[in-house]
């Protein structure tokens, strides 16, 4: 089922935040997405891990659900064997389902799957298929599965572990995912997650990913979430320095 609209709208916008959750007052959860609402952000971010494919355990499909908030619902699947789980999230009203590729056995099949699913929140669009690749996997994965794709996300830290640095090996796998992309003749975001700060953001935005993942710069444990937020959308365009 498709989700070109969708797709056409954040490909038109690009790039944009999709801004972490679970840094938030998770007590305060409808509070916190409202500032993100005034602050103008499009897109919250869900990592789903299970404590098997991630050492953490975080949230599942109940906490999707729970966001009742005009941002799409980008959830990002953190588990083992991604392709029996999928349909709490997709009733959860998740707009973006990216999965890890090493996670899945059969990934062209999640994607299948995915893309026959409706939208909860709007029955008559599908939902945005993504997957995420780990620093340390090969991109060869990638080029078989593009014709089912809507989304690929590059994870900039390995994944399921806080306080990460930025890798700087980032960038030239972004490059080599785009030359994959356009070679496709598919209109597919890319996206970057993990090691986003304040400090970087600028430089980030500059590798020129359509969909950038931010949690702690902007939920950072003070009472700025709604200045955080500005800044770090006002940095999306700042020329990178030399």
């Amino acid at each position: 089922m498709a989700a070109d609209a969708t797709l056409a709208r954040l490909l038109g916008a690009a790039p944009q935040l999709s801004v972490g959750i679970l840094t938030a007052d998770l007590g305060r959860l409808d509070d916190e997405l409202r500032r993100l609402e005034r602050a103008q952000m499009v897109m919250v971010h869900t990592d789903v891990m299970d404590g098997v494919f991630c050492p953490m355990l975080t949230v599942g499909a109940p906490f999707v659900a729970a966001q009742r908030t005009s941002l799409l619902k980008d959830v990002h699947l953190m588990i083992d064997e991604p392709l029996d789980k999928l349909g709490p999230f997709v009733k959860a009203g998740a707009d973006m389902i990216t999965f890890q590729v090493e996670s899945a056995s059969n990934p062209h099949r999640v994607l299948q799957v995915l893309g026959d699913a409706a939208n909860a929140n709007d029955p008559g669009h599908g939902i945005l298929r993504g997957i995420a690749i780990s620093p340390g996997t090969p991109l060869e994965v990638l080029p078989p599965l593009l014709e089912e794709l809507d989304y690929v996300m590059l994870l900039a830290i390995n994944p399921g572990w806080g306080g990460q640095q930025f890798l700087p090996s980032t960038s030239a796998r972004l490059a080599r995912v785009r030359d994959f992309v356009a070679a496709s003749g598919r209109p597919i975001l890319l996206g970057i997650d993990g090691g986003v700060t304040r400090a970087n953001i600028a430089q980030v935005a500059a590798l020129g990913a359509d969909v950038i993942v931010t949690g702690g710069a902007i939920f950072d444990g003070t009472p700025d979430v709604d200045a955080n937020a500005r800044f770090m959308r006002s940095q999306l365009t700042v020329p990178a320095a030399s």
